[in-house]
């Protein structure tokens, strides 16, 4: 009971103090809604009101939806490219050498510094969104994968040499499951850079889509409908990082007892 209740009572009191804030009038409306006027707003771009479907005529599942797609397949992809790129820096020294400066210089870069180019290169359709959402997934995951590959027990590693594994079973039967609690962990923060930069992706040509709702409501000062948005992208962040918790339970379930 006390995993729900702390939850539930720390939501209440913030909406508390979120009234309480909205009710002093030391800011106006437009800065600081109240929550009924963000409830209203919700109601409204989840239905159709006066004729008008959703927000510029989708609903805020819709635009929720479109976005989820773009994450699954950008954030898919970086991943996809990370586990495969960790894998192998972790296991020939050359090809970390190599590639190692340039993912971390590409880590330490924050989305919108490369977007623009990204549109110049491959137009305002959905290439460079999800291309920007791959970009961002990648190296946190290749960075984690690389460093758990090369944390691997050599006496392992030589156990099974030993025993008549070859390099591809080596790499099947002790590499990868030594290295699956730490790759997990890298897609887990995939998943959070990829959230974070959804709505720099969907800067220029984002409608429909949940980071082009907040930047087209942000633009006519829209401030309930933007914390619609950003309260949206939280919730689904905070249920798709507990499937990913459940996931890695599941699959790495000797974590944190051996």
């Amino acid at each position: 009971m006390r995993h729900i209740a702390l939850p539930i009572g720390s939501l209440l009191l913030f909406l508390l103090l979120w009234q309480l804030l909205a009710a002093a009038g030391t800011w106006s409306e437009t800065l600081v809604p109240p929550p009924a006027k963000v409830w209203s707003a919700f109601i409204d771009v989840s239905t159709t009101h006066d004729g008008v479907r959703g927000y510029n005529g989708t609903t805020l599942i819709e635009h929720l939806g479109i976005s989820l797609r773009r994450i699954a397949l950008g954030a898919g992809l970086g991943i996809v490219l990370g586990v495969l790129f960790g894998l192998v820096m972790g296991t020939v020294g050359w090809v970390r050498s190599l590639f190692e400066p340039w993912i971390t210089f590409l880590r330490t870069l924050p989305p919108l510094a490369y977007f623009s180019l990204l549109i110049i290169w491959l137009g305002i359709n959905e290439e460079p969104k999800i291309t920007l959402l791959a970009v961002a997934a990648f190296p946190p995951v290749a960075v984690s994968t690389t460093t758990a590959v090369t944390a691997v027990s050599q006496s392992l590693v030589e156990a099974a040499r030993a025993l008549g594994a070859s390099r591809w079973d080596v790499v099947k039967d002790v590499v990868v499951p030594s290295a699956l609690p730490e790759t997990l962990t890298g897609i887990r923060l995939a998943v959070g850079v990829a959230y974070s930069s959804l709505v720099a992706a969907e800067l220029v040509n984002g409608l429909p889509g949940i980071g082009g709702m907040v930047k087209d409501a942000a633009n006519y000062n829209n401030t309930p409908v933007v914390l619609v948005g950003i309260i949206a992208i939280g919730v689904s962040g905070l249920v798709i990082d507990g499937l990913l918790l459940r996931l890695e339970r599941a699959v790495v379930p000797w974590r944190g007892h051996v």
